[in-house]
């Protein structure tokens, strides 16, 4: 009890002194944040050692003295597996050489300690030639993030949308699901095996519809990876179509025996006792923020599954508390005071098609930067490449030259290739609209993003594509 009283008056101190920061890694299934996490993290522990970090000052003028890994503050949460990650991208362990690190399945944390030499007299005099900025990292399955707009939800506004997105293009695969519920009524009789028996359905379409269609906002998130609810009876409920048909008046005398409010009183439960807590004990706490989003991703699945991501990522700004800080509010509360939003895998395409890249990032996000510059948020967009898997080309055809990139690409099943079987490609993937795509460019097609292997890394910093001028905007200023 001690310990946790004085760890807790350590940080408040530093969190006083702007040498505490907690960065929030937000993004969707599929956006890189494992891989983000790990390049940030060697990219700071190689400072000055062969890390690539020219668009970060303090790195530029040989202030940045590098970082080391410190105990966690919550000793509860498993910690992050920069380890794993590491042996992936080594290729030390697979026939069939490095690999991307394992994408999250549970919540970990990591606590760096950085070392820097400040310019500003005031921390010079406190700590005479050398200061530390610790950051807290924190890494999460991005399809819990969907499930935070559920806290504003009842069981029929969330029925009503999960029903709405069929329209979309997804119906397909929610097949045997919508057999199932075909003939429930809201004042049906219970029976919990076939309750448990839907909710399977229901699971089994969420996942269809985000391996083979690439849809996004698929909830509750949990369904899809339930973490340490495996199995648990909370995640046994689905919603209910047809409920437009009944008043709200109607809905309310139902029996608590009925299915309607055993749907709804499990739908509760799960807000109240998974979501509200994750959200309350992780993203109420932090004070920086980036967004990784797979736009070429959403681009490859194609015009519904793009639209599916406007929407869910529309929904995701609103659930977070955005809002400059001033001393008390730093010391007493956190609100994220400084967000980077960001396109991944920018080594995907060339180099010139990055600025596109940028522009339709910010077209695909124009709502919520509209709504986060109106409440004087700091924000800035980034086209990236955490761990740069190509390289930038040129190729000449009568006489003409072209953009290219080289690579090796990632096989669909690598259970018995080596290394050396992995396909080598001179290629240009196509180009990204500046804008919101329109029919004309889904129906040329003239465009399929590879999945590149990750470069072999072993005791380096990994290559990366603007890494640094990420790391300046979120940590620039305290590294002062």
């Amino acid at each position: 009890m001690a310990r946790d009283v004085g760890r807790e008056a350590h940080d408040l101190l530093e969190r006083g002194l702007d040498r505490q920061l907690r960065l929030a890694v937000t993004g969707l299934s599929g956006a890189g944040k494992t891989a983000f996490l790990v390049s940030l993290i060697e990219q700071l522990r190689h400072a000055g050692l062969g890390a690539r970090l020219e668009l970060l000052p303090a790195a530029r003028d040989g202030r940045l003295l590098g970082a080391q890994r410190i105990s966690q503050p919550d000793l509860s949460i498993p910690r992050f597996p920069l380890d794993a990650g590491l042996r992936s991208l080594s290729g030390q362990h697979t026939p069939h050489g490095p690999e991307w690190p394992t994408p999250t399945r549970s919540i970990s944390e990591l606590r760096l300690k950085i070392g820097f030499r400040p310019t500003s007299r005031a921390a010079r005099m406190l700590d005479s030639k050398r200061a530390t900025l610790t950051l807290d990292l924190i890494d999460y399955p991005g399809e819990w993030l969907l499930d935070l707009p559920m806290l504003e939800q009842d069981f029929t506004a969330w029925s009503g949308e999960c029903e709405t997105q069929l329209n979309d293009g997804r119906a397909h695969w929610a097949s045997d699901w919508l057999a199932a519920v075909e003939h429930l009524t809201p004042d049906s009789d219970v029976d919990e095996d076939r309750l448990a028996e839907i909710a399977t359905h229901y699971t089994e379409y969420l996942h269809a519809a985000r391996r083979n269609g690439g849809f996004v906002d698929l909830t509750p998130g949990r369904f899809l990876l339930p973490g340490e609810l495996d199995e648990a009876p909370v995640l046994q409920f689905f919603p209910l179509t047809g409920l437009t048909d009944w008043t709200p008046e109607a809905l309310a005398a139902l029996p608590d025996s009925s299915l309607y409010r055993t749907l709804a009183r499990r739908f509760d439960h799960y807000r109240r006792h998974v979501v509200q807590p994750f959200y309350h004990d992780h993203f109420r706490r932090f004070d920086r923020q980036i967004v990784l989003i797979d736009v070429l991703g959403a681009l490859n699945a194609g015009p519904a599954p793009f639209r599916d991501l406007t929407r869910a990522l529309d929904k995701l700004f609103d659930s977070f508390a955005y809002g400059r800080r001033h001393l008390l509010a730093r010391l007493m509360d956190r609100r994220i005071d400084r967000l980077a939003i960001a396109a991944t895998k920018a080594d995907h395409v060339t180099p010139e098609q990055h600025g596109a890249m940028r522009d339709l990032l910010e077209q695909l996000l124009a709502d919520p930067i509209k709504r986060l510059r109106y409440r004087d948020v700091p924000l800035k967009a980034f086209t990236i490449a955490a761990i740069r898997a190509s390289e930038a080309r040129e190729v000449v055809e009568n006489g003409q030259r072209h953009p290219a990139l080289s690579g090796q690409l990632l096989g669909t099943g690598e259970q018995n290739q080596t290394a050396d079987s992995r396909e080598s490609v001179l290629l240009f993937p196509g180009e990204v609209p500046s804008r919101l795509p329109d029919a004309t460019f889904w129906n040329e097609g003239n465009f399929q993003f590879p999945n590149f292997a990750p470069p072999r890394i072993e005791g380096n910093a990994p290559p990366h594509i603007r890494m640094d001028a990420v790391l300046d905007w979120l940590l620039g200023d305290h590294l002062k």
